[in-house]
């Protein structure tokens, strides 16, 4: 008696520390249960006529699987679909333009040296420039402060001028975004020309970072280069130490900065292979940079063709959903138990609600990330901890029917069951691993719950079950073979008190 109440007490314990896990640590829900942002990219090759190969493929999913991290959205998930294309899911993300421009960016960073000779034309570029930067900050002003558009033609106007300093002629667009897009692009094209081809990349790079700038609001981007990037930084800075040419930094074939180096620099350069991008960031657009440079440069061009949101509405929707549905399934699970297997039916049910209990504390541990699917595997592996404790039960019963005492019965059950349930569970877990290692997303999420769950009912099946059993069985108004069998089904020389 003692020693039963001991395992009991052990089982409680268990339970208890199960329970308190579960409310304590949060789960980990996925896109489809928690909300959030989907992307799907296509992987563009650099000629039409070529495809892209699964080497290149693996490429871009690691350069965007290190800007993911770096976005530092929880639980994102990266995978591949077909021949050319990725889709990336963030959970909780419900405003996914930060991760589309980070992602879609190659991030190619040169550095490189100013042309001779075209100091004029550059000082004219940048005056432009300044003037286009001013246009965009008072229109933003404007609209802000939800000022009557009495001012529109005189905008306008402006950018038809310096449409026309940069040779564009007649802007037929009447959209001023247009417009500034426009003459923003010539403006950066004629800069980006301005500069000799780069021979120092952002591929040199061993680290980037971001920092206020002293005394300003303004943020600016720190980069670490290896050994033979900082030799080439120092060799590119001391070229033009002193003069009129500036250094410019180019990312994705636009100029971000153009710097000038003082005459200090003339004899040895720039060296410690660091430097610092300077180009009026906040503090989003700084950390956007950054992320981009960590994560490295994109072999290939990618192109995000969908973007999909779901809400945290429809997230709680499946989320009561799946709970009902496995709440309704216990329900009758446990109906059809206590009819056919009566005391042990009863003993089944609260195994199987331990199991349930012990599933989301492993759950919440790992942690593993709950999806539709995922549920669906943990609602498939409650029927396996059933399937089980009716082979134990369905053994007892005929124990009963040749005579046996309800004792000895009980353990024959269990030893005869034995082989029976380790083969099942087996044939399982082998099914479960071959979803896992090929399969894809979803897949892979249902095939480790359900394996999970297969471990678990092992444990509860053999091991719950059999203490629940002997604890009650310790009790004599309880040990009668009535409890499991029907009167008319027992032999006439068992006892039945």
């Amino acid at each position: 008696m003692a020693r039963q109440q001991g395992w009991f007490a052990l089982l409680l314990a268990l339970v208890i520390s199960a329970f308190l896990l579960c409310i304590n640590l949060p789960f980990q829900l996925g896109l489809d249960l928690r909300g959030g942002s989907q992307l799907t990219l296509e992987v563009q090759p650099i000629n039409i006529s070529e495809k892209v190969n699964s080497e290149q493929l693996e490429a871009v999913q690691l350069v965007l699987d290190r800007r993911v991290n770096g976005l530092g959205v929880a639980e994102s998930s990266l995978r591949t679909v077909g021949s050319d294309q990725l889709i990336l899911e963030l959970p909780g993300e419900q405003e996914p333009s930060r991760a589309a421009r980070v992602l879609g960016k190659t991030a190619l960073l040169e550095f490189r040296a100013q042309r001779a000779g075209t100091r004029i034309e550059m000082q004219r570029l940048q005056r432009l420039r300044s003037q286009l930067r001013g246009i965009v900050s008072y229109k933003e002003n404007f609209k802000s402060n939800n000022s009557e558009s009495t001012d529109l033609p005189n905008i306008q106007k402006q950018l038809q001028d310096l449409g026309a300093s940069l040779g564009v002629g007649q802007i037929a667009s009447s959209d001023e975004d247009e417009q500034i897009e426009l003459i923003r692009g010539k403006i950066n094209n004629e800069i980006v020309n301005l500069f000799e081809p780069s021979l120092l990349t952002g591929s040199d790079l061993v680290s980037a970072g971001r920092r206020q700038e002293q005394n300003l609001s303004s943020w600016e981007v720190t980069l670490a280069f290896n050994k033979d990037g900082g030799d080439k930084f120092a060799s590119l800075t001391k070229s033009i130490a002193g003069s009129d040419r500036l250094l410019g930094i180019v990312l994705d074939g636009e100029s971000i900065s153009e710097a000038s180096v003082g005459e200090q620099f003339k004899t040895v350069g720039i060296s410690g292979g660091s430097a610092t991008i300077s180009g009026n960031f906040n503090a989003e657009s700084a950390r956007e940079l950054e992320v981009q440079l960590r994560g490295g440069s994109l072999p290939l061009p990618v192109k995000i063709i969908q973007v999909r949101t779901i809400g945290p509405s429809l997230g709680a929707e499946n989320i009561r959903k799946s709970l009902f549905a496995a709440l309704l399934g216990l329900v009758l699970v446990a109906i059809f138990m206590t009819i056919f297997y009566r005391i042990a039916g009863v003993v089944a049910i609260l195994a199987l609600s331990f199991y349930s209990l012990f599933n989301l504390a492993v759950y919440v541990l790992i942690p593993v990330t709950l999806t539709l699917p995922g549920i669906a595997g943990f609602i498939l592996s409650i029927g396996m901890a059933v399937d089980a404790n009716v082979l134990i039960f369905e053994r007892v019963k005929d124990e009963l029917r040749r005579g046996n005492t309800l004792i000895r019965s009980i353990e024959t059950g269990f030893s005869q069951a034995f082989s029976s349930i380790i083969d099942g569970h087996i044939t399982t877990l082998i099914s479960c691993l071959s979803l896992f290692y090929l399969g894809t997303g979803f897949v892979k999420g249902f095939a480790a719950t359900l394996g999970l769950g297969v471990f678990m009912s092992l444990f509860t099946a053999l091991t719950c079950t059999r203490v629940l059993l002997r604890f009650l069985m310790s009790y004599k108004t309880l040990r009668k073979p009535t409890n499991f069998l029907p009167l008319k089904q027992l032999p006439k020389e068992i006892t039945i008190t």
